[in-house]
Parts: structure tokens; C-alpha cells; sequence
């Protein structure tokens, strides 16, 4: 039986009543295929380890969910246990993902441990290498390149997707080609790496173990977290099939989101020290005059009518808007929003539970706790904590007219909540949080399906094309000075496609330690206006959004400001929405390291379009020849700056070959480069 994509077969056989994968036929990876002896899976069940081999194959039929992917549904039994296994492929990729559910057919409950989604056997014929990503406050998608040998595990136990490391790698043969893979889950994962006895290596993937069990009662069932290949000729290859398949059939979208619309968001200039209905107003007035689409008030909006009040303490009480600051309510700022043509957005970090909400004294059962311990937040796996959610969500969109939530969570849940009277039991509270977290989302969408869903938290440690199938769009990180800005982007772009990645251009801040980096100052008179496009330009890589003072930046700053926005919409955001994507240079380091030219191309196959971003780091070298890719080495074509830095004609071998060279641009310079 066979699973073809159009550039890709899955080829499975059925031998002596089990499954076997003979491989896969690609011409995008050599001498790198999964051994037929593969177990498929690991479930560990009342202590001992169960793969394919360990059950019957009763069922085996290939489905047609929707137009474009194919899927095979293969059920195994065992005494007391259905497990049915999920294969999809997607039309025109080599991208795969597997997964399962685990069903108690017995009459007693069976304990259920260590779950491994995906569990392949390869014995390659070459040298591998692995690139994994590590993540943290700040320092999110920092590379690691090393020699896969030996035991190796990359993982998450914070309760977080990437906090720890990114739930994302790619192994590299010596023999070319790379195969990509990822978890589709937003707590606790693993990704493991075993050398097998007689050479070769074992991967397996799916949750982490770590403090997880899970009871399952007769006639109970559990749905194991997506496990995802992709292949690819290179890096750029394996993550465009990433980028397709997310856009076709992952990423929820709307009319709002599809437009892919310039936001300005109050949070840093002001933070909740300074932010109140009048100056949040007056940047509505001014955002209005730039251009901008989407005005979103943060955190500071909610708590005990004080304007001293700090919002962290307070999350929970969602009810209690802080009177001091906003004396009308939020919802005259959404009409004043709306009332200028923009869509109006809220913040809300509705997971949370702060140390001073009265929400633990009203609801006690709502709260997340270890070992008696409070864990600062509302655990979702409590049935009642989901209609909670749903309730005041709904009640935010509808009373204050909201377009936009901004979802955001500042917080470690670690293992995750142990109570038993939550409706989940003491090892599976953050599996159970999380999939009561995931129903919730759905819910909102389907009910409100106008309103945006922006997924942040603590800027960018927990993004995983798991969340991605419930939100609009992923916040990649709270620091935005630019050459953090562009590693970031490079990374997150191997996983998720740039118009689901936001972030905003070099930000000037309130607070009083910010990173050293963090230095952005608009009245700055050493403040060019080549410095100025290039610190924008980077935002325009995917959703652009800033977070100014809008009223106090001087005239040239908000005028270059606007005609960016102006740019962005008439040329720009089409290429970020559709367009394949090329990293044509190697990752920017945020320590000086790393490649100090950055290079980005995005191509439209259908007109033959390209758009072309160029940047010069601090310490790059004073003369770069980019290479293009995916053009026709026959064609010719026009080369343009969008300002009129460059008017001429190459042919795409040129173009391809030798390359375009840049040698006027300035460290921290840019260009942006339209190519028909």
C-alpha cells in the first residue's frame, strides 16, 4: 500500500500480519530511509513498551480527509488496547506527520506511560549532523550544529513548547539532502536520538515522560500530539514544504488575518505605567495618519482602579477594568478605533492567575497547583475552568468590540498541575491543560470567527505548529534590536511560514533594565534614515507592527514610519502571505557571530515575481554577492529598488551564479529589491 504526495511515496507491506514501511522514494534525500524492522510507535502500558510488532494489524485503509491529502488510518489491537495510527501526506511535498490514538477495550484501567508518537529506525549510509534550536527570554532560536552520535535527546520540561530548546531539528546526511522534524505541541515534548546495536539510529518523538502518566478506564481514550517529517533537497526545501502545508491546512485564517494588517501596539513605551485612555487616543489618532490597521491595548488595561496597580499581580480578574487609568471603560477606545477605519485589539493572558486576583478566592477549584503548591495559573484541564475562559473571552470580544485577542502566558508550569479533582488525574494535568486550552481556542473561533487569535508567551517561548493550528499568528520574541530580530526570524522560518510570524521594529522602551541592546531612541541626532529603514525593514520580513510613542516621534521618523506602512501594504505583505521563501544567507548571530550579511527572497511561481531583502550587520564584510534561487537560467529579468537603488536587466543564470553584489550599503544598511 502506498501514500503518494507527487514527490514522495510512502511504500508499506504487510508481512506475516504486521506492518512494515519498505521506505520512502524521493529524490530529495539519498541514502537516508527508514528501516521496514521500524516499530512505528512506543506506548508504555502498565509498565511494559508496545510498538507495532507487539499487536495484531486488524485495519489498514487509505482516506481522503480533504482535497489534497491523503491519509492512512492503520488500527492495531492487543488484549484490551485499540491503538489506530494516523499517516497523512499533503499533495506536492515530501511533509508527513503521524499520530494516534490509545483506547482501553479491556475492563480494567491500564496505566499508560512514556508515549512516543513516532518511532523510525534509519540506518544511514553517511556522517549526520543535527541543528536544533535552544529558546529563552530573549535569546529564542539560538542555533546548535553538532555530529549526531550517541544518545541524544532534545526536550522541554518547562510546560512550555520552547522554552529549553525548540521543538523543531533537522539532520543533515554527509551524502546531501536533509530531513526535518517537529512536534505539534505546546507543553512538555521529546525528540530522541538512540544509537541501535547493530548500527543505524532510532528516533522517536512525541510527549515527554517526565512526570507524565496517564490512567485510562475502560472505554477511555487519549490522542497522541502530531509527530512531523518533512524532506528536502536543503534546508530551504524541507522548510517551504513547512510553509505550504501550513497555509493550506493548519493555519486557522480570517478576513482580518489573511490581509496580513500593520498593528501598533502601546506595551513598551509605555507599559502599564503610562498607558491611560488619553494617551492611548492620541496614538490612535496619530496611527490613523500613518497607515496603520490594527490598534491593540495591552497589558495595564485591567485590576483595582489604581494607577499604581501592576497588571501581573491581577491576571484572572479580567472583570475589573483599572478606572484610573480608563475612566470610560475600553470600550470607547475601541469606537474611537473603529471610528478611524482600524480594527480594534486587546491583550489578555487568560491562562494566568496572579498572586492578587480574586479569582483563587471565588473559584479555588480552578486553580493549578503541585504538591499543594500554586502554580500562577487556571488549569484548563478542569472542565469548569474551559467554560470560565470561553465565558469571559466572549465577553471581551463582544462588550469592548474586539477584532484582535493577544493571548499571551508568562509563565512555567514545569509538570503541570496534580490535583485529582480537576477531571484529569495526577500525572496528566498539563496533557489535559493543554488539549482543554486547545478546545477552548477552537470554540472561540468558531463562534467569533471575525476575531483574530495572536499567540504569544514571554514573547516567543511557545511556538509549535500545535498552537499554530488554533491561532493567527505567533509574537516571536519581547526584545526587537535588530540583529536579534533577524536570527530569530532565520529560525523560526525553518518551522512556521513568515505570515504567521509577528514582530515588531526596533522599539523604544520605558523600562528601566532593559537588555543593553535594547537602546532604540527616535530623538537620537545620530538617527539616519538608513539606520531608521533598516531597523523597520526587518519587521516587514513577515507581519510588520511597531510599539512607538506615535506622538512624540519626531516628523521624519513618523513620515518615514508611514511611508514604510504605505510600502508594506502596496508591495510587501502579497510576497509574505504567498510567496515561497528563501534564506539565501547563513543565520545572524545576536553575539557578532554568525553570518553578518542577511539575505531573504520570497518567489510568486505563478507570476514570476520576486521580492528581494538585503541587510548589512555591524561587522559585515564591506562587499557581498547574493545568490537568487528558483529563478529560470534562460529569462531575463528586471531588477528594481523599490527607491531606485538599482534599475537593470540580468539574466537568471547571472542572477543565480554570480549573483546580484552590493557594495554601497552601509553596516546597518538594507535594500529591498523587487525581480520580474
Amino acid at each position: 500500500m502506498e501514500l503518494t504526495t507527487g514527490k514522495m511515496t510512502l511504500q508499506f507491506s504487510q508481512k506475516a500480519g504486521k506492518l512494515r514501511l519498505s521506505g520512502w522514494d524521493t529524490s530529495a534525500i539519498r541514502g537516508f530511509t527508514p528501516s521496514e524492522s521500524s516499530g512505528f510507535f512506543t506506548v508504555w502500558v502498565d509498565g511494559k513498551p508496545l510498538q507495532a510488532q507487539d499487536f495484531i494489524l486488524s485495519a489498514l485503509e487509505v482516506e481522503q480527509p480533504a482535497p489534497g491529502v491523503k491519509r492512512l488510518r492503520v488500527v492495531f489491537e492487543a488484549d484490551g488496547l485499540e491503538l489506530t495510527q494516523f499517516w497523512a501526506a499533503y499533495a506536492e511535498t515530501t511533509l508527513i506527520e503521524s499520530w494516534f490514538a490509545l483506547q482501553n477495550t479491556g475492563r480494567k484501567p491500564l496505566s499508560v506511560g512514556r508515549v512516543d508518537t513516532l518511532s523510525l529506525d534509519f540506518f544511514p549510509e553517511t556522517e549526520v549532523e543535527i541543528l536544533s534550536f535552544t529558546g529563552d527570554w530573549g535569546s529564542e532560536f539560538e542555533p546548535v550544529r553538532r555530529r549526531l552520535e550517541g544518545t541524544m535527546t532534545l526536550q522541554s520540561r518547562s510546560g512550555r513548547s520552547s522554552k529549553g530548546n525548540h521543538p523543531w531539528f533537522a539532520l543533515f546526511p554527509a551524502g546531501g539532502g536533509v530531513v526535518c522534524g517537529s512536534v505539534a505541541w505546546s507543553g512538555n515534548w521529546a525528540m530522541r536520538f538512540e544509537p541501535l546495536s547493530g548500527g543505524g539510529v532510532r528516533f522517536s518523538g512525541g510527549l515527554n515522560d517526565w512526570e507524565f502518566s496517564k490512567t485510562l478506564g475502560p472505554e477511555e481514550r487519549m490522542e497522541t500530539p502530531a509527530v512531523i517529517l518533512s524532506l528536502g533537497k536543503d534546508l530551504n526545501e524541507a522548510s517551504r514544504w513547512f510553509h505550504r502545508v501550513g497555509r493550506q491546512y493548519w493555519y486557522p485564517r480570517n478576513d482580518l488575518s489573511n490581509r496580513q494588517p500593520v498593528e501598533w501596539n502601546h506595551w513598551w513605551p509605555y507599559e502599564d505605567v503610562e498607558i491611560n485612555e488619553e494617551v492611548f487616543l492620541r496614538n490612535v489618532q496619530e496611527a490613523a495618519r500613518m497607515g496603520v490597521e490594527v490598534c491593540t491595548l495591552d497589558a495595564g488595561w485591567f485590576g483595582p482602579s489604581d494607577r499604581g496597580s501592576e497588571w501581573y499581580a491581577y491576571r484572572g480578574d479580567w472583570y475589573w477594568v483599572n478606572r484610573e487609568r480608563f475612566p470610560r471603560g475600553i470600550r470607547p477606545l475601541a469606537d474611537a478605533t473603529h471610528a478611524l477605519g482600524m480594527k480594534f485589539g486587546l491583550w489578555c493572558e487568560i491562562e494566568g492567575l496572579g498572586a492578587k486576583a480574586q479569582l483563587a478566592q471565588e473559584h479555588p477549584d480552578f486553580v493549578a497547583t503541585r504538591g499543594g503548591e500554586r502554580l500562577g495559573y487556571v488549569c484548563f484541564g478542569n472542565p469548569a475552568v474551559q467554560e470560565w475562559a470561553y465565558q469571559i473571552l466572549r465577553r471581551l470580544i463582544v462588550e469592548y468590540d474586539c477584532d484582535w485577542i493577544k493571548l499571551d502566558f508568562n509563565l512555567d508550569p514545569g509538570a503541570g498541575c496534580d490535583r485529582t479533582d480537576h477531571g484529569h488525574g495526577s500525572g496528566d494535568g498539563l496533557y489535559e491543560h493543554y488539549r482543554g486550552y486547545y478546545r477552548t481556542l477552537e470554540r472561540l473561533r468558531h463562534d467569533y470567527p471575525h476575531v483574530v487569535l495572536e499567540n504569544c508567551s514571554s514573547g516567543g517561548l511557545r511556538i509549535d505548529p500545535g498552537m499554530m493550528r488554533h491561532t493567527d499568528m505567533t509574537f516571536l520574541s519581547d526584545p526587537d534590536w535588530p540583529v536579534h530580530d533577524l536570527q530569530i526570524f532565520w529560525g523560526a522560518s525553518t518551522m512556521l511560514a513568515p505570515d504567521s510570524l509577528l514582530h515588531w521594529s526596533f522599539c523604544e522602551w520605558r523600562n528601566t533594565n532593559p537588555p543593553p541592546q535594547q537602546n532604540f531612541n527616535p530623538r537620537d541626532p545620530n538617527l539616519t534614515r538608513e539606520k531608521l529603514d533598516y531597523y523597520t525593514r526587518i519587521s516587514m520580513l513577515g507581519l510588520f507592527g511597531f510599539s512607538q510613542k506615535l506622538p512624540d516621534l519626531p516628523s521624519w521618523v513618523a513620515e518615514r514610519l508611514a511611508y514604510h506602512t504605505r510600502v508594506y501594504k502596496e508591495h510587501i505583505r502579497r510576497f509574505v502571505s504567498q510567496a515561497d521563501f528563501y534564506r539565501l544567507t547563513d543565520q545572524p548571530r545576536r553575539d557578532g557571530s554568525g553570518d553578518r550579511w542577511c539575505a531573504f527572497q520570497y518567489h510568486l511561481p505563478e507570476t514570476e515575481e520576486h521580492l528581494l531583502f538585503v541587510f548589512r550587520l555591524p561587522g559585515g564584510e564591506v562587499a557581498r554577492s547574493i545568490r537568487l534561487e528558483a529563478l529560470q537560467p534562460e529569462r531575463s529579468y528586471r531588477v528594481q529598488g523599490l527607491e531606485g537603488e538599482v534599475d537593470g536587466d540580468f539574466s537568471g543564470e547571472e542572477l543565480m551564479k554570480a549573483g546580484l553584489r552590493f557594495d554601497q550599503l552601509p553596516e546597518e544598511g538594507s535594500m529591498v529589491l523587487l525581480i520580474r
